[in-house]
């Protein structure tokens, strides 16, 4: 039972990760394409506002590895 908690937490903390910084990409997108159209040397702002929700992936991936690995 505890093995299956374990792993239930970690894919809980990539699932809703990803969900949040789906939905987050998906806004951030929208409005970067509207402001790429009106100014096009906003491209570079708007590719790092695109990147920065990635880090809400890779940080559910991190506590993942640590419920994983630590917790066992």
């Amino acid at each position: 039972m505890e093995v299956g908690l374990l792993a239930l937490g970690a894919g809980l903390a990539i699932g809703i990760g990803a969900l949040a910084t789906a939905w987050a990409q998906a806004r951030i997108g929208a409005a970067g394409i509207g402001a790429i159209l009106e100014k096009p040397e906003t491209f570079g702002m708007v590719v790092v506002l695109l990147v920065i929700p990635e880090t809400l992936v890779i940080f559910g991936f991190t506590i993942a590895l640590l419920i994983l690995f630590l917790l066992r």
